[in-house]
């Protein structure tokens, strides 16, 4: 299993994380990716059947063994600091890294 974490453009968004199967998970993020701007999903069938199974496996965060993967929800804005959609290649507006 693998940990998803949501995060909302919600005033009162709680960064809630799911758990998705290996095979969810990699219909979910496209190869070697870690970010996902809901925009970019892909409405089918197939991905509403995925997310139905997700949403029923919260995780409290004190029993998260990591995160996975991060998709983020009305907060298009952030697209720029995450051009290859890869956490830890996140980088300012002006390329420059954010770590």
């Amino acid at each position: 299993m693998k940990n998803i974490q949501i995060i909302d453009g919600a005033v009162n968004c709680v960064y809630d994380i799911f758990q998705a199967t290996e095979a969810e998970f990699d219909l979910i993020f496209q190869s070697g990716t870690d970010i996902l701007f809901s925009d970019e999903i892909i409405s089918s069938e197939e991905m509403d059947n995925v997310f139905k199974n997700i949403w029923g496996r919260r995780v409290p965060k004190n029993k998260a063994m990591g995160i996975h993967g991060t998709i983020f929800y009305e907060l298009n804005h952030k697209k720029e600091y995450y051009p290859d959609r890869i956490d830890e290649n996140a980088i300012n507006p002006n390329g420059t890294n954010l770590r």
